[in-house]
């Protein structure tokens, strides 16, 4: 019995969240679950053409991975070769949709590079099994697979690791 219980445990495991190597279900944001600052939807089948990073993060934990956001930054990839986007989990906090939002658009404007996304219902929570109320780091290659992928905030060799694996991948 503990075997069958464990067997199972394992496989569904399997088919719940991210794994290495594989690509992610189709998640569609649009609507009341969320959508891109411009009120347009957006999906995950746009995450594959280039090296991508998606930050998937509560508005409370906004600077947890702050370090690397600039470590990105500051390296200035070639935007042919890779891209950026930032999924708010909305849910995830106390803050009013209208404050997150007019945040968002402040921050399209200035980072136009990037693109950002509106999560109002955890649908990445739900579907890929990111992790709630944090911040996650998912690096996708040019074939839409998942090469990386953290919940909370990267150390300094993480940070190292992952700069050279995006350059590894272009």
């Amino acid at each position: 019995m503990k075997k069958l219980i464990l067997i199972s445990l394992l496989f569904s495991l399997q088919l719940f969240g991210l794994q290495l190597g594989e690509t992610p279900p189709l998640v569609n944001l649009e609507g009341k679950d969320g959508g891109k600052t411009d009120g347009s939807a957006w999906n995950s089948t746009k995450l594959k053409d280039r090296v991508f990073v998606l930050f998937y993060v509560d508005p409370d934990e906004r600077s947890t991975n702050e370090e690397f956001s600039q470590a990105l930054q500051d390296k200035k990839f070639d935007k042919q070769k890779y891209g950026s986007v930032a999924i708010v989990n909305m849910a995830a906090t106390w803050m009013p949709d209208f404050a997150i939002e007019s945040k968002l658009k402040a921050k399209q404007e200035k980072y136009p590079n990037a693109l950002y996304v509106k999560d109002k219902r955890k649908t990445l929570v739900k579907k890929w099994g990111l992790a709630d109320d944090a911040s996650n780091i998912v690096v996708f290659g040019k074939d839409g697979k998942v090469l990386y992928f953290k919940k909370g905030k990267l150390a300094k060799d993480e940070i190292l690791k992952v700069l050279q694996l995006i350059e590894d991948n272009f």
